[in-house]
């Protein structure tokens, strides 16, 4: 015992001045008031094995730098924190619970024991990530794999690029799955005209302006929001200490056809859509709370079922990842042959005004959404608010920094994500998944709604508090209905486009 004592402390003596210290954000995600936790629930569609598990992770995770290292205070350096690489025991990270295969309400089982997860931190003492084995069926999975991860290990995009670097493409074992990318804008080989030129010149203008114009706003409505400026108090605002509460989790599976749809008719993004869907399933849920009388109505709003009180003010925070993307080849490459990669935590926020109403035309929500975002593309809001939070860190330290950035979010409302999942059907170390739904919990927010593409499907994932939030089903519902209306309301639009102009034919 006394020898493999000397062994780890000659080791971690080793490592010491190699590994590299916490960045800013990392640090920021383990200030007292903004320690956050990543979830990610995986369906499968056979039993898990943990012994394949196992073999699979000491080939790949393993051999991650930040996922063989632990947190520690560097004596050298005043107690700033630093990785230090350790050797894993397996038995720490991947969790098998003793359970009774055949329960009764296995789904029921599933989500008691995830938000159990969420009343107790990750051992700092160890790197800081856990896979959890749930040998149960559920409604749509054989098994479930429940992978928990301290936020300062990475964002959320790399977090996952890594989750598929893990995978394989169930139809061929030994091929990495692949993601949708970005086309590339062909342009024209031809010499522009002085007219042209000119246009460009003056377009090009006309764009730095409102570049400047909306970055201005935004950081000045980011300063308000840190001093004064707060979100209306609606039933799903979390009060003071709503993220020292037990979190539940639930998701929906909809249609990725059917928002790609809705994307190709109206000419935008599936992140356009899915943001549309939200603000029209949160004014549906919202109207229904306010009309079941737990809030102060306000009676000019009362007519037609219209509940909502005027000028809600609801913002949802979007974190931003600046980090171009980390392929999933290169990560695989990474954990095989050691080779290295960019990693860690390279994100802003954004604050977005959700617009909460009800609309006559279902279309207007995505028409808002486009406006909206593409008015927040042309803003350096996130790459401002990164540049700020690393500042902040520094000067003042991550206790410091960390109360600004929570007191951010307690004045807005919820938290948005949606990450791109891949194109087939994938499996984790040879089991087939049926489902991926990541969320985030630990910061002061009582709802995070994740959207996670998945072959022909997209995923709604609800992280929240289920005091403030007694009826997650219901908010899905009204999530999922308002996808069917915007999609009937885009079928309805190409009929009338396609009679008008058989009509003109005529």
């Amino acid at each position: 015992m006394e020898n493999t004592s000397s062994l780890l402390l000659n080791f971690e003596a080793e490592m010491e001045d190699q590994q590299p210290s916490l960045s800013p954000a990392a640090r920021l995600f383990h200030s007292p008031k903004f320690s956050c936790y990543i979830v990610i629930r995986m369906g499968c569609s056979i039993r898990i094995n943990p012994e394949v598990i196992s073999a699979g992770l000491k080939e790949t995770l393993y051999k991650h730098p930040r996922f063989s290292s632990k947190m520690v205070k560097d004596r050298k350096l005043c107690g700033k924190k630093r990785w230090i690489q350790v050797p894993i025991n397996m038995e720490d990270h991947v969790i098998v619970p003793n359970m009774d295969s055949d329960m009764e309400d296995a789904d029921q089982f599933v989500r008691d024991y995830i938000s159990h997860l969420t009343k107790s931190p990750l051992d700092l003492s160890k790197p800081l990530w856990e896979v959890h084995i749930l040998n149960v069926k559920t409604s749509d999975a054989e098994a479930v794999a429940v992978i928990r991860i301290h936020h300062s290990m990475g964002d959320g995009a790399s977090l996952m690029s890594l989750l598929l670097a893990c995978t394989r493409k169930t139809s061929d074992p030994d091929a990495l799955p692949s993601v949708p990318t970005k086309r590339k804008h062909e342009g024209s080989s031809s010499l522009p005209s002085e007219s042209s030129v000119f246009w460009w010149l003056l377009l090009a203008i006309w764009s730095a302006v409102t570049l400047i114009g909306n970055t201005l706003v935004d950081i000045v409505l980011f300063v308000a929001t840190i001093l004064v400026l707060k979100d209306t108090k609606t039933p799903i605002k979390g009060p003071p200490g709503v993220e020292l509460t037990a979190k539940r989790f639930l998701h929906r599976t909809v249609s990725l056809d059917h928002i790609k749809q809705v994307k190709n008719a109206m000419n935008m993004t599936i992140n356009d859509v899915v943001l549309g869907v939200t603000q029209a399933g949160l004014s549906r849920y919202l109207n229904c709370r306010y009309a079941a009388g737990e809030n102060e109505k306000d009676e000019g709003a009362k007519k037609k079922g219209h509940n909502l009180p005027k000028s809600i003010r609801l913002r949802a925070n979007i974190l931003v990842n600046l980090r171009p993307a980390v392929g999933i080849q290169e990560l695989a490459d990474m954990m095989a042959k050691k080779s290295k990669t960019k990693w860690g935590n390279r994100i802003g926020y954004v604050l977005v005004p959700f617009t909460i109403a009800l609309q006559d035309d279902p279309l207007d929500y995505v028409r808002g959404a486009k406006l909206l975002m593409d008015r927040k593309k042309h803003s350096f809001e996130a790459f401002c608010t990164y540049l700020s939070a690393n500042l902040l860190t520094k000067l003042i330290g991550a206790k410091g920094a960390g109360a600004v950035a929570h007191r951010v979010l307690c004045n807005s409302t919820l938290a948005f994500t949606n990450l791109i999942g891949p194109l087939e059907e994938i499996s984790y170390y040879g089991h087939p998944i049926t489902y991926i739904a990541p969320n985030v919990y630990g910061h002061p927010h009582a709802l995070h709604m994740h959207f996670q593409s998945y072959v022909d499907k997209m995923t709604i994932s609800l992280a929240f508090d289920p005091d403030l939030i007694p009826d997650p089903e219901k908010l899905l519902d009204d999530l999922e209905e308002s996808l069917k209306l915007i999609r009937d309301a885009v079928v309805e639009k190409e009929l009338n486009i396609a009679k008008e102009g058989r009509s003109s034919c005529v």
